[in-house]
């Protein structure tokens, strides 16, 4: 296939291992992790913090936004933040490889000390709708012009549904952090489809995390015109199969795997965008002018870079 130049990546943890949320992260990894990225045909990216402890998160956030600012190819390369967390679902299976102890209920001033240590560059946040009462901090980020993204939860229809009409506009990571064992017909997978006219929705493009052949048949029920591709990329992606180590993890990578905890739970992707185009074109079918609507065009305007 002709390669499509200039990926727009929604959900980078972490890139030629360089972990966004390391404690000790430095001017130098950041702009090496930048440069691999543009090395590999990435255009943006939005940053990733995911949950951990609260104040840990905080002070990774401020780094960031600081190391960034330094930096010109840092200031090209990461578009704004994603924090995903640590507002999102206790539940097993539906939290996936976030730590129970981080996770906290919604609250509308602990988003706003989030965004304070972001300084003005977060772009989207994940949390779980059903935990938000009264869909308050949906609604703080929906005013201030911030995705507020449904992921790493379990609302009913209705609930959904309720969350659009607050200000939700996206679903992170369809299907993942979600319960291997669900309802086989009401689920929280039916329900984001249901709602495909009202959320832009992300699938991670690998083939592992989703399937492509389930992928295929995603994409042909919802549509194109509002979903999009993400690599939810982790720090040793771009390096092969190997050991590393993650935050508080160990995770392990194989020949044409995902990123694991040694228990075998999915814990991040290992590829590029640039081979997320190509899976989405070699096995699932689609043509080069649509793989790149789901890895530039919908990204772009997903986030308001372009008129939506």
């Amino acid at each position: 296939m002709r390669e499509s130049t200039g990926y727009v990546d929604l959900q980078v943890n972490g890139y030629g291992g360089v972990d966004f949320s390391d404690d000790r992260l430095t001017p130098d990894a950041l702009h090496a992790a930048c440069e691999r990225l543009e090395a590999d045909g990435t255009a943006l990216v939005l940053a990733t913090i995911t949950t951990d402890r609260f104040e840990a998160m905080c002070g990774r956030l401020a780094r960031l936004v600081r190391l960034r600012e330094g930096d010109d190819l840092a200031r090209r390369i990461i578009a704004g933040v994603h924090i995903e967390g640590p507002f999102i679902s206790p539940d097993k299976g539906y939290r996936g490889a976030h730590p129970a102890d981080g996770i906290r209920r919604p609250d509308g001033d602990e988003m706003q000390r989030l965004l304070d240590a972001a300084g003005g560059l977060t772009r989207l946040v994940t949390l779980a709708p059903e935990h938000d009462e009264g869909f308050r901090v949906i609604r703080l980020l929906a005013e201030r012009g911030i995705v507020a993204s449904a992921g790493h939860c379990n609302p009913s229809l209705e609930t959904l549904r309720a969350a659009c009409d607050a200000g939700l506009s996206m679903f992170t990571h369809l299907s993942n952090g979600c319960a291997d064992l669900v309802q086989r017909h009401d689920n929280v997978i039916e329900r984001a489809l249901a709602l495909h006219d009202r959320l832009w929705l992300c699938f991670i493009g690998d083939g592992v995390h989703v399937p492509f052949f389930t992928l295929g048949n995603w994409l042909r029920s919802a549509g194109l015109d509002r979903a999009c591709v993400v690599t939810d990329a982790v720090s040793p992606a771009g390096f092969g199969p190997g050991t590393y180590r993650h935050k508080r993890f160990e995770i392990h990578m194989a020949e044409g795997d995902a990123a694991r905890l040694p228990d075998g739970s999915l814990v991040g992707g290992s590829i590029s965008m640039r081979e997320a185009t190509a899976n989405l074109v070699d096995h699932v079918g689609l043509s080069s002018e649509d793989a790149r609507r789901l890895t530039v065009t919908n990204p772009r305007r997903a986030i308001g870079l372009d008129p939506a």
